[in-house]
């Protein structure tokens, strides 16, 4: 997704926030400059009669996504299942609300922990260091590979399947874009669906158990007092898996594409290593990969904008509240200092997300190894980004390094 500081006159009658092709060829950020500004609380309606409201300020998109009494993920987590609901629901973690979510929370958060995942310390390095050693011109194809290679160790998949799962969960999170797209975008999604559906309930049949993976968790924990059903292991092993391919690359890419842009912060991390840590959370707020997340609100609740009726889906723009002046100081500013900044890319409250520790280990490895080891970038070629209203990412992105 680009992203713009000018301050454009729009008009939000003719404004298509569920178009995918708006976050790859268009520009959203001008658009929820005005949303904030004028209305918080935005309605559209699609040529198919289905609608929803969109929240972009910072403390709706919190009181949205932090309660999940008066806001449910029940009916649809992603905006693409607007109007269709959610198979999955209350047997994947992401679709579920409390009390089911918490029993099926409690067993995997304790084996995502920073204390349980320093044992992956090395294996993320060593990973971080083949995509700079690896990349040949594009630096988005590199960085596409780079969770498998210790999320996968992590479920416990075979490394001999990475490459297939990758695509398949790249095709599931952006079956538009022409990078991952086969013939139709619901051909695309099917064969997406089918295949890592396919894929983990062989895992969960066949697999032998007994060493700690995330897979032997959920094939082995009780939830309430009962063990998983086939597909609840299948559909969580899927939004894992998910949640890992399809954001961490393109937070990656997006910061240095943000660092080529902004060559004084750059400089600064190269001068001070100890800002390895605030380059991440800026780079999280910058890029905001997970772009939307959707909710249904349960009764008539007010927010800043008016009144959201029951039943209504509401739309979350994680990148728009990353960018609220109200509350991030000059949001417009690439900052590697910034404090505080309470960005909320990983979502928040009981939603938030499960592999945050993960994913910041990963992309700490990530730009240590790159400050390091990158003499000098430079693009050499237009940069690509993500055709989907989910992710807002880089699909491709030439580059040269010298090293």
């Amino acid at each position: 997704m680009r992203i713009t500081t000018d301050r454009r006159d729009v008009d939000l009658s003719t404004v298509d926030l569920f178009d995918p092709m708006l976050y790859s060829d268009g520009d959203p950020h001008p658009i929820w400059t005005v949303m904030r500004e004028t209305a918080p609380l935005h309605r559209q309606t699609l040529k198919d009669g289905r609608s929803f409201a969109s929240v972009t300020r910072y403390a709706d998109a919190c009181k949205v996504l932090g309660d999940s009494k008066a806001f449910t993920s029940e009916r649809g987590s992603l905006l693409e299942q607007l109007g269709h609901g959610d198979a999955a629901a209350g047997q994947m973690l992401v679709s579920t609300d409390a009390p089911r979510h918490t029993a099926l929370r409690r067993p995997l958060q304790k084996a995502m922990t920073p204390r349980a995942l320093a044992a992956s310390a090395d294996r993320v390095r060593a990973a971080a260091r083949r995509v700079l050693e690896t990349t040949d011109g594009d630096l988005a194809k590199s960085a596409f590979e780079f969770p498998m290679t210790f999320t996968g160790a992590l479920m416990g998949l075979p490394e001999a399947d990475w490459t297939d799962l990758v695509q398949w969960t790249s095709m599931a999170a952006a079956p538009d874009d022409p990078a991952f797209r086969i013939g139709s975008r619901g051909a695309t999604l099917a064969i997406a669906h089918h295949e890592l559906f396919s894929y983990f309930a062989t895992q969960a049949k066949e697999r032998p158990l007994g060493d700690d993976s995330l897979l032997d968790i959920l094939s082995t924990m009780d939830a309430d007092g009962a063990p998983l059903i086939e597909a609840e292991i299948v559909y969580n092993c899927y939004s894992l898996l998910l949640g890992a391919n399809a954001t961490t690359p393109h937070a990656f890419t997006g910061t240095v594409l943000a660092l080529l842009d902004h060559p004084d912060q750059l400089e600064a991390a190269r001068r001070d290593p100890s800002l390895v840590n605030s380059l991440v959370e800026e780079g999280l707020r910058w890029t905001s990969p997970a772009n939307s997340f959707l909710r249904h609100a349960v009764d008539d609740i007010e927010l800043s904008g008016g009144l959201v009726k029951a039943g209504e889906p509401v739309a979350v723009w994680v990148g728009s509240a990353n960018r609220d002046p109200e509350a991030f100081e000059d949001p417009f500013r690439f900052d590697i200092r910034r404090t505080p900044n309470r960005h909320i890319t990983f979502g928040f409250g009981p939603h938030y997300c499960l592999g945050a520790h993960l994913a910041r280990m990963a992309l700490r490895a990530l730009f240590t190894e790159f400050l390091e080891t990158v003499e000098h970038i430079e693009l050499d070629g237009p940069v690509g980004h993500t055709r989907s209203n989910f992710v807002a990412g880089i699909s491709t992105m030439p580059v040269r390094i010298k090293s």
